[in-house]
């Protein structure tokens, strides 16, 4: 099968032929229908943060697409059923799994990184990790709820326990940003997104955003989030993974509310502890999602109450995956899919 490799950062990725998976007992092979170009994939490219497994290696984390193969003892799946997989999966066993916390498991599996992932024309799973795809779901843009949409549901709702009438500001309007805007206010939160780009700014209130700030346009942010939100939010998310905007995210936070952490970042940010033992501020940090909710999601987007398909706004083959590395790297569109 065709594949693209990463063999090391800051180089591109090398469209190569490389053996087609076999499913094992227990395993499936999903011939990848679509799989989403997310900004942890320029982590490992631009930045070097390492994969858990050693390259040369398959990246893709937010993949759909059909059974293709089923290896011995599969009794759920037969060739041709529509999936999604998920980003991230537990082992079911250790401890945090047993608590309902497998997203942050003890040995977690993250395609992409711990194992070949899905800029391929197939990619391996254990067949208990796949999940159903409704057929309302398109199969090639529901490729993204695997992360963008499901992660910003698990910051909402799990993390952030966003209530109706919830006062929500919403750091960074990328693909999670957007999400975490849109089911934030599927919930009932009264949102207000904040971002640099004036368009990521219109995406946001065509999502839900009852108010949008762009910081350049505003003396002083900290003020204005607070005029627009009665004296500072409820609940508070940082989605870039930027130290500057979270210390922003955490001071737009009012007293007894919620700061949570959900973009991924590798520099520290400072932090006035005093103000959070004083005003008793929550610091939750917010990981992918747990399988678990993944039906609870798919329900939502099946209903239309949370968009997928209006939010991918490119699709690239293959052999053009650099390029849509590119168009992540300009901050082009909201989310880019890749169709081997």
């Amino acid at each position: 099968m065709r594949a693209a490799i990463f063999h090391e950062a800051h180089q591109p990725l090398t469209i190569e032929e490389i053996p087609t998976p076999t499913p094992k007992a227990g395993e499936i092979v999903m011939k990848v229908a679509g799989c989403g170009v997310c900004h942890t994939d320029l982590h490992f490219v631009d930045h070097g943060v390492p994969t858990f497994k050693k390259p040369p290696l398959v990246l893709g984390h937010e993949a759909s697409g059909t059974v293709a193969a089923v290896g011995e003892g599969v009794k759920d799946w037969k060739e041709g059923d529509r999936l999604l997989l998920p980003a991230v999966y537990g082992c079911g066993q250790c401890r945090m799994c047993r608590l309902g916390r497998e997203n942050v498991c003890e040995n977690m599996v993250f395609f992409g990184s711990s194992v070949d992932g899905a800029y391929a024309e197939y990619v391996l799973s254990p067949a208990h990790a796949a999940i159903p795809l409704p057929p309302e779901i398109p199969l090639v843009e529901g490729s993204i709820i695997a992360d963008a949409t499901t992660t910003p549901f698990h910051a909402v709702v799990n993390r952030g326990q966003v209530k109706p009438g919830d006062a929500v500001v919403v750091f960074g309007c990328g693909g999670i940003g957007l999400n975490c805007v849109q089911v934030a206010a599927a919930v009932g939160g009264q949102v207000i997104a904040v971002d640099i780009a004036d368009h990521k700014l219109e995406w946001a209130r065509k999502l839900g955003a009852k108010a949008a700030v762009n910081p350049k346009s505003v003396e002083r942010l900290d003020k204005e989030l607070r005029k627009l939100t009665g004296g500072g939010a409820d609940v508070a998310f940082e989605c870039i993974g930027n130290p500057a905007t979270q210390e922003q995210a955490f001071n737009s936070v009012r007293a007894g509310g919620r700061f949570v952490v959900v973009g991924s970042s590798d520099k520290p940010m400072s932090l006035n502890t005093g103000k959070v033992m004083f005003r008793e501020i929550e610091i939750i940090g917010s990981l992918g999602c747990r399988t678990v909710d993944y039906p609870r999601v798919l329900e939502l987007v099946r209903q239309g109450k949370i968009k997928v398909a209006e939010l991918v706004t490119a699709k690239f083959p293959l052999d053009e995956i650099n390029a849509a590395f590119d168009t992540l790297r300009r901050g082009e569109g909201i989310r880019s899919v890749i169709t081997p």
